[in-house]
C-alpha cells in the first residue's frame, strides 16, 4: 500500500489550514543558506540558523527516541529536507510529509516557520517526534494520538495555550466525544478541538504510565484496532465511554499531578533536547495544572444548540453505546 502521510502542527494564528504552512502577514527573507547533518538538509535565511536547526533537529531526534522508543533510531537512508522561514512575526507552525509503502516509510519533508525560539524550542521537537513515530509504527496512528503526543513534547507555553483552548472549546460545544476522536484517521473539519483534547488526554495518559507505555498502548491498538481492550489492559480503564468520564472528571478538577512518586516513576526527568526547550532537567515536562474556569460545563451549549462533551458523555453512557464509530 502507497499511502503519503501530512502531519502538522497549527500555529497560534492558524485557523483550519493544516495539511501545508500558511505563510501569514508580512513577505519574509529568502530562504538564503543550507546546512547539512547526518539526517537532514536545512535551509534557512542564514547559514547560522540552518545551522542551529538542523544541530537541534538532530539532538531532538535523538533524545525524544530514546525518551519514547528507548534507543536512538537508525540513520535515515536519504535526509529530511527541512525548509525553515524565520521572523519574529511569524505565527509559529509546521508540516511533516512522509510515504508509507510496504512497511516502509520514506519520503521525508518538513516545512516550518515562526520566530527562532518558538522553532527551535515547539516547532521543532514537534515535527521531529512526527518523523520518530512514523519510524517506528510505519503505518498511519490516529490523529488525536499523533498531535497529542507530539504536543506534549512543546514548551510549556505552548502546552499552556492547548489547555485554555480546550477549556474553551469544551465550554462551547466543540468538544469531540471519544467513540468519534478514536475512529479519525484524518483530520477533521474543525480542527483545532482535535490538538488541545489530543493533547490533554495523550498527557494524562503519559503522566500515568510514562512515554513508553504511551508507545507501546497505541502500538497494540494499532495492531488489534481494539482501543477500549488496549485501554483496559495499559490503564485499567474500562472502555472508551469510562476513558472519557474519568479525563473529563480530571479536567474538571484542574487536570492535576498524579501523585509525586507515581508522576516520578511514570515521567522520566527530560533529556538534553527537553532542557533545550527551557524545561530544566528534573522537572515535569508539563506546566503546573491551570485551574479551569469556573463555569457550569455541563449545562453549556453553543449557539447552534450542540451540548458540550460534558453533556453528550453521559448521554452516551446512559446508551451504553461503547463501540468506536468508524468513518
Amino acid at each position: 500500500m502507497h499511502y503519503r502521510r501530512n502531519v502538522s502542527r497549527p500555529g497560534a494564528v492558524w485557523i483550519a489550514l493544516i495539511a501545508a504552512v500558511c505563510f501569514a502577514g508580512a513577505a519574509v527573507d529568502a530562504v538564503a543558506a543550507g546546512h547539512r547533518t547526518a539526517n537532514f538538509l536545512v535551509e534557512a535565511p542564514t547559514e547560522a540558523l540552518a545551522r542551529r536547526i538542523g544541530d537541534a533537529a538532530e539532538q531532538y531526534r535523538n533524545d525524544l527516541s530514546v525518551e519514547w522508543l528507548g534507543k536512538p533510531l537508525p540513520r535515515w537512508s536519504r535526509p529530511c529536507p527541512i525548509k525553515a522561514q524565520v521572523a519574529p512575526h511569524l505565527g509559529a507552525g509546521g508540516a511533516t510529509s512522509f510515504v508509507f509503502d510496504g512497511g516502509e516509510v520514506f519520503g521525508w519533508t518538513m516545512t516550518i516557520q515562526g520566530s527562532e525560539e518558538r522553532i527551535i524550542d515547539s516547532v521543532l521537537p514537534h515535527e521531529i517526534t512526527h518523523t520518530i513515530f512514523a519510524s517506528h509504527f510505519r503505518k498511519p496512528l490516529p490523529r488525536w494520538a499523533d498531535e497529542g503526543a507530539c504536543t506534549t513534547v512543546e514548551h510549556p507555553v505552548e502546552r499552556a495555550r492547548q489547555h485554555r483552548l480546550l477549556i474553551e472549546f469544551l465550554t462551547t460545544g466543540r468538544g469531540i466525544a471519544f467513540h468519534d476522536m478514536f475512529a479519525m484517521r484524518e483530520y477533521p473539519a474543525d480542527v483545532l478541538p482535535l490538538y488541545s483534547q489530543g493533547y490533554s488526554l495523550a498527557r494524562y495518559l503519559i503522566e500515568r504510565g510514562g512515554r513508553h507505555k504511551y508507545v507501546t498502548f497505541v502500538g497494540e491498538g494499532l495492531a488489534t484496532d481494539d482501543w477500549q481492550g488496549a485501554l483496559n489492559r495499559h490503564y485499567g480503564v474500562g472502555g472508551l465511554a469510562q476513558m472519557q468520564q474519568v479525563w473529563l472528571d480530571w479536567v474538571k478538577q484542574g487536570c492535576p499531578a498524579p501523585p509525586a512518586a507515581l508522576a516520578a516513576a511514570a515521567v522520566p526527568p527530560p533529556a538534553g533536547a527537553l532542557a533545550m526547550s527551557g524545561t530544566p532537567r528534573g522537572q515535569s515536562p508539563d506546566p503546573q495544572p491551570i485551574a479551569p474556569p469556573r463555569t457550569n460545563i455541563a449545562a453549556v451549549s453553543n449557539a447552534s444548540g450542540r451540548r458540550s462533551i460534558y453533556a453528550l458523555q453521559a448521554r452516551r453512557l446512559v446508551e451504553g453505546n461503547d463501540e468506536p464509530q468508524q468513518k
